[in-house]
Protein backbone atom coordinates (compact mmCIF):
# COMPACT_ATOMS: atom_id res chain seq x y z
CA UNK A 1 0.00 0.00 0.00
CA UNK A 2 2.48 2.30 0.63
CA UNK A 3 4.46 1.65 -2.75
CA UNK A 4 0.96 2.66 -4.20
CA UNK A 5 0.34 5.72 -2.04
CA UNK A 6 4.25 6.80 -3.07
CA UNK A 7 3.57 6.40 -7.10
CA UNK A 8 0.16 8.42 -6.42
CA UNK A 9 1.80 11.22 -5.36
CA UNK A 10 4.56 11.36 -7.65
CA UNK A 11 1.65 11.31 -10.24
CA UNK A 12 -0.15 13.95 -8.93
CA UNK A 13 3.05 16.40 -8.03
CA UNK A 14 5.09 15.30 -10.93
CA UNK A 15 6.11 19.03 -11.61
CA UNK A 16 7.15 19.34 -8.08
CA UNK A 17 9.66 16.33 -8.32
CA UNK A 18 10.95 17.14 -11.38
CA UNK A 19 11.46 20.71 -10.36
CA UNK A 20 13.27 19.83 -7.68
CA UNK A 21 15.35 16.75 -9.10
CA UNK A 22 16.16 19.97 -12.06
CA UNK A 23 17.33 22.39 -9.52
CA UNK A 24 19.71 19.23 -7.78
CA UNK A 25 21.03 17.67 -10.44
CA UNK A 26 20.83 20.50 -13.69
CA UNK A 27 22.68 18.82 -16.70
CA UNK A 28 22.49 15.62 -14.95
CA UNK A 29 18.36 16.31 -15.30
CA UNK A 30 18.72 14.61 -19.01
CA UNK A 31 20.41 11.33 -17.85
CA UNK A 32 17.89 10.58 -15.05
CA UNK A 33 14.93 11.39 -17.51
CA UNK A 34 16.78 8.98 -20.21
CA UNK A 35 17.10 6.07 -17.39
CA UNK A 36 12.82 6.50 -16.58
CA UNK A 37 11.85 6.40 -20.43
CA UNK A 38 13.60 3.53 -21.00
CA UNK A 39 13.13 1.51 -17.87
CA UNK A 40 9.28 2.34 -18.61
CA UNK A 41 9.80 1.55 -22.09
CA UNK A 42 12.33 -0.94 -21.38
CA UNK A 43 11.26 -3.33 -19.02
CA UNK A 44 7.63 -5.29 -18.51
CA UNK A 45 7.85 -5.01 -14.88
CA UNK A 46 7.91 -1.21 -14.72
CA UNK A 47 4.38 0.10 -16.29
CA UNK A 48 4.08 2.38 -13.15
CA UNK A 49 6.66 5.02 -14.06
CA UNK A 50 5.22 8.31 -15.22
CA UNK A 51 5.91 8.71 -18.56
CA UNK A 52 2.91 10.72 -20.00
CA UNK A 53 2.45 13.22 -17.15
CA UNK A 54 6.59 13.03 -16.58
CA UNK A 55 6.83 14.06 -20.68
CA UNK A 56 3.83 17.07 -20.09
CA UNK A 57 5.57 18.35 -16.60
CA UNK A 58 8.86 18.79 -18.27
CA UNK A 59 7.37 20.70 -21.55
CA UNK A 60 5.59 23.04 -19.03
CA UNK A 61 8.61 23.69 -16.99
CA UNK A 62 10.72 24.36 -19.90
CA UNK A 63 8.40 26.92 -21.32
CA UNK A 64 8.46 28.64 -17.59
CA UNK A 65 11.83 28.90 -18.37
CA UNK A 66 14.97 29.02 -15.54
CA UNK A 67 15.18 25.02 -16.17
CA UNK A 68 18.45 25.76 -18.05
CA UNK A 69 17.23 22.79 -20.65
CA UNK A 70 16.77 22.36 -23.78
CA UNK A 71 13.16 21.26 -25.39
CA UNK A 72 14.92 20.28 -28.64
CA UNK A 73 18.24 18.59 -26.60
CA UNK A 74 15.48 16.71 -24.40
CA UNK A 75 13.02 15.64 -26.97
CA UNK A 76 16.31 14.22 -28.86
CA UNK A 77 17.60 12.41 -25.45
CA UNK A 78 13.89 11.45 -24.71
CA UNK A 79 13.16 9.83 -28.29
CA UNK A 80 16.69 8.01 -28.08
CA UNK A 81 15.62 6.41 -24.65
CA UNK A 82 12.20 5.20 -25.72
CA UNK A 83 13.58 3.90 -28.91
CA UNK A 84 16.74 2.37 -27.13
CA UNK A 85 13.69 0.99 -24.83
CA UNK A 86 11.78 -0.51 -26.64
CA UNK A 87 14.33 -2.47 -28.45
CA UNK A 88 15.57 -4.13 -25.32
CA UNK A 89 11.80 -5.33 -24.38
CA UNK A 90 11.43 -6.73 -28.20
CA UNK A 91 14.49 -8.85 -27.35
CA UNK A 92 13.22 -9.93 -23.54
CA UNK A 93 10.06 -10.82 -25.36
CA UNK A 94 12.20 -12.93 -27.90
CA UNK A 95 14.06 -14.19 -25.05
CA UNK A 96 11.45 -15.09 -22.58
CA UNK A 97 8.32 -15.77 -24.40
CA UNK A 98 4.91 -15.58 -22.53
CA UNK A 99 5.83 -17.97 -20.17
CA UNK A 100 6.47 -15.30 -17.61
CA UNK A 101 2.78 -14.07 -17.60
CA UNK A 102 1.23 -15.90 -14.71
CA UNK A 103 -2.42 -15.42 -13.46
CA UNK A 104 -0.78 -14.91 -10.04
CA UNK A 105 1.64 -13.12 -10.91
CA UNK A 106 0.85 -9.37 -9.65
CA UNK A 107 3.21 -7.38 -11.96
CA UNK A 108 3.72 -9.21 -15.45
CA UNK A 109 -0.24 -9.76 -15.09
CA UNK A 110 -2.10 -12.56 -17.52
CA UNK A 111 -4.78 -10.41 -18.48
CA UNK A 112 -2.26 -7.22 -19.50
CA UNK A 113 -0.78 -10.26 -21.69
CA UNK A 114 -4.31 -11.41 -23.18
CA UNK A 115 -5.39 -7.62 -24.27
CA UNK A 116 -1.89 -7.38 -25.61
CA UNK A 117 -2.42 -9.80 -27.87
CA UNK A 118 -5.63 -8.46 -28.22
CA UNK A 119 -4.43 -5.24 -29.44
CA UNK A 120 -1.90 -6.22 -31.53
CA UNK A 121 -4.01 -9.06 -33.57
CA UNK A 122 -6.51 -5.72 -34.36
CA UNK A 123 -3.85 -3.02 -35.21
CA UNK A 124 -1.27 -5.56 -36.33
CA UNK A 125 2.05 -3.78 -36.98
CA UNK A 126 0.54 -0.26 -36.27
CA UNK A 127 -0.20 -1.32 -32.44
CA UNK A 128 3.48 -0.61 -31.91
CA UNK A 129 2.86 3.14 -32.70
CA UNK A 130 -0.27 3.57 -31.11
CA UNK A 131 0.63 1.51 -27.67
CA UNK A 132 3.18 4.44 -27.21
CA UNK A 133 -0.09 6.76 -25.99
CA UNK A 134 -1.59 4.02 -23.90
CA UNK A 135 0.07 3.42 -20.03
CA UNK A 136 0.41 -0.38 -19.65
CA UNK A 137 0.14 -1.27 -23.66
CA UNK A 138 3.37 0.44 -24.53
CA UNK A 139 5.37 -1.80 -22.10
CA UNK A 140 3.82 -5.15 -23.10
CA UNK A 141 3.28 -4.40 -26.92
CA UNK A 142 7.39 -4.67 -27.85
CA UNK A 143 7.72 -7.16 -25.41
CA UNK A 144 4.83 -9.20 -27.37
CA UNK A 145 6.59 -7.99 -30.52
CA UNK A 146 9.18 -10.17 -30.00
CA UNK A 147 6.80 -13.44 -28.48
CA UNK A 148 5.50 -13.17 -32.14
CA UNK A 149 9.08 -12.46 -33.40
CA UNK A 150 7.73 -9.72 -35.43
CA UNK A 151 10.61 -8.93 -38.15
CA UNK A 152 12.99 -6.97 -36.78
CA UNK A 153 13.12 -4.22 -39.68
CA UNK A 154 9.23 -3.84 -39.56
CA UNK A 155 9.51 -4.05 -36.00
CA UNK A 156 12.25 -0.67 -35.90
CA UNK A 157 10.01 1.01 -38.39
CA UNK A 158 7.00 1.12 -36.64
CA UNK A 159 9.30 1.54 -33.32
CA UNK A 160 10.87 4.65 -34.39
CA UNK A 161 7.76 6.91 -35.45
CA UNK A 162 5.94 5.69 -32.58
CA UNK A 163 8.72 7.17 -30.15
CA UNK A 164 8.97 10.32 -32.13
CA UNK A 165 5.20 10.77 -32.16
CA UNK A 166 5.22 10.27 -28.34
CA UNK A 167 7.76 12.05 -27.02
CA UNK A 168 7.17 15.14 -29.43
CA UNK A 169 3.42 15.65 -28.24
CA UNK A 170 3.59 15.11 -24.83
CA UNK A 171 6.98 17.65 -24.50
CA UNK A 172 5.29 20.16 -26.57
CA UNK A 173 1.51 19.71 -25.26
CA UNK A 174 3.08 20.64 -22.04
CA UNK A 175 5.30 23.61 -23.54
CA UNK A 176 2.17 25.00 -24.99
CA UNK A 177 -0.64 24.05 -22.43
CA UNK A 178 1.58 23.64 -19.28
CA UNK A 179 1.36 27.66 -18.23
CA UNK A 180 -2.01 28.51 -19.01
CA UNK A 181 -3.33 29.76 -15.68
CA UNK A 182 -6.47 27.29 -15.56
CA UNK A 183 -3.97 24.24 -16.28
CA UNK A 184 -1.26 25.65 -14.25
CA UNK A 185 -3.60 26.29 -10.92
CA UNK A 186 -5.28 22.98 -11.85
CA UNK A 187 -2.12 20.76 -12.46
CA UNK A 188 -2.18 17.63 -10.76
CA UNK A 189 -5.66 17.55 -12.07
CA UNK A 190 -4.24 17.75 -15.57
CA UNK A 191 -2.36 15.01 -14.94
CA UNK A 192 -4.33 13.19 -13.36
CA UNK A 193 -6.35 13.44 -16.42
CA UNK A 194 -4.04 12.72 -18.30
CA UNK A 195 -3.11 9.23 -16.29
CA UNK A 196 -6.60 8.30 -16.73
CA UNK A 197 -6.86 9.06 -20.26
CA UNK A 198 -3.73 6.76 -21.21
CA UNK A 199 -4.60 3.89 -18.60
CA UNK A 200 -8.43 3.55 -18.91
CA UNK A 201 -8.41 1.80 -22.37
CA UNK A 202 -5.83 -1.37 -21.82
CA UNK A 203 -7.46 -1.76 -18.42
CA UNK A 204 -10.47 -2.02 -19.49
CA UNK A 205 -9.73 -4.07 -22.87
CA UNK A 206 -8.03 -6.24 -20.40
CA UNK A 207 -11.49 -6.71 -18.57
CA UNK A 208 -13.53 -7.43 -21.40
CA UNK A 209 -10.99 -9.84 -22.89
CA UNK A 210 -10.89 -11.59 -19.54
CA UNK A 211 -14.80 -11.93 -19.49
CA UNK A 212 -14.55 -12.94 -23.25
CA UNK A 213 -12.72 -15.94 -22.40
CA UNK A 214 -14.80 -16.93 -19.45
CA UNK A 215 -18.19 -16.56 -22.12
CA UNK A 216 -16.12 -18.85 -24.55
CA UNK A 217 -14.86 -21.45 -21.58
Amino acid sequence: MDFIKDVIDILLNVDQYLADIIKSYKFWTYLILFIIIFAETGFVVTPFLPGDPLLFAAGALIANGNTGLNIFLLGFILILAAISGNTVNYYLGRSLGPKVFKPENKILKLSYYESTQDFFNKHGGKAVIFSRFFAILRTFVPFVSGVIRMPMGRYTLFNIIGAVAWISSFLMLGYLFGNIPAVKDNFSWAVLFITLLSSLPPIVGAIYSKKGKKANS
